[in-house]
């Protein structure tokens, strides 16, 4: 299957470390205004998740949700998790670090978007 969102190199050692501070987490991107169309990473179970979200998957052991207006733009669209230098203006907990989760995406091939992963709403 066709993973819809994967994490890179960079991401994955931020991560690691968040999980160690703050023990299971969870990924976000809602769409909203401010950093609101970045990922944003909280413990798990510090954001209230329901049927206007879409559950993506796990990447690097965190579930990730995509708000379902958000999603409808992203669908076609494999989502990496990456990080960049600078303090975003969420509530993401990787922000005190002085860098930010990004996402860059590309589209599916023809072959994988045969294949995908299936989603789910988030109320599950």
């Amino acid at each position: 299957m066709t993973e819809r969102v994967s994490a890179t190199a960079a991401a994955k050692k931020i991560i690691d470390q968040l999980r160690e501070q703050h023990g299971e987490l969870m990924f976000h991107q809602s769409g909203g205004c401010c950093d609101g169309s970045s990922p944003m990473c909280f413990p798990k179970g510090d954001l209230m998740i329901n049927e206007t979200d879409v559950y993506l998957g796990t990447v690097h052991g965190c579930d990730f949700f995509m708000s379902k207006d958000q999603f409808e733009n992203w669908k076609h669209t494999q989502l990496t998790i990456d990080t960049t230098p600078g303090r975003g203006s969420s509530f993401s907990l990787e922000i005190p670090l002085g860098i930010r989760f990004v996402i860059k995406s590309r589209l599916y091939t023809a072959e994988e978007a045969q294949d995908l992963s299936p989603t789910r709403s988030g109320e599950h």
